[in-house]
């Protein structure tokens, strides 16, 4: 089975900038329950069709699975229009790790998100200067909670 040990934080300075190259990722979610989601994304020119599971202590089943680029955009058009995500990634090496830094677009423009996967959920991170808040457990910074409420739409935010 696949597995994603992942830790997300709220960035707080541009200082990961001058190291990160980035690609614009399009991604919507064909089916969303309490405790799966089936997501559709495109990632630069790729197709992908991703499975993921509930969390539980960072862990989550994840299945991955590369798909044709124009069924990914079929697929977005047909099944997640409106609910849309759009964001670019940016990968940012720091040590042994490598961040991904989420930068929003559209409705979720002003949302700047970092990542980190890990290989177990008790490892040691140490946090770059640039990285603020950890969100790791809050739900609306799910992505599959952002394309349905959109960080625009925020009281709060």
């Amino acid at each position: 089975m696949g597995i994603e040990i992942e830790r997300k934080f709220l960035v707080q300075s541009d200082a990961w900038r001058s190291e990160a190259t980035g690609t614009p990722y399009c991604q919507g979610y064909i089916a969303k329950t309490s405790g799966a989601n089936v997501r559709v994304r495109i990632a630069g020119d790729r197709g992908f069709l991703t499975l993921k599971g509930k969390s539980q202590n960072l862990i989550r089943p994840e299945f991955e699975y590369e798909i044709p680029v124009d069924d990914a955009k079929e697929m977005l058009a047909m099944w997640c229009h409106p609910f849309i995500v759009e964001k670019i990634r940016y990968r940012v090496a720091v040590g042994e790790l490598t961040w991904e830094v989420d930068e929003f677009l559209g409705l979720n423009q002003g949302l700047v998100l970092a990542e980190v996967e890990l290989s177990d959920p008790n490892q040691v991170v140490p946090i770059p200067a640039w990285v603020g808040e950890e969100v790791s457990d809050l739900t609306q910074y799910y992505n599959s909670s952002l394309a349905y409420n959109p960080y625009s739409s925020w009281s709060n935010p």
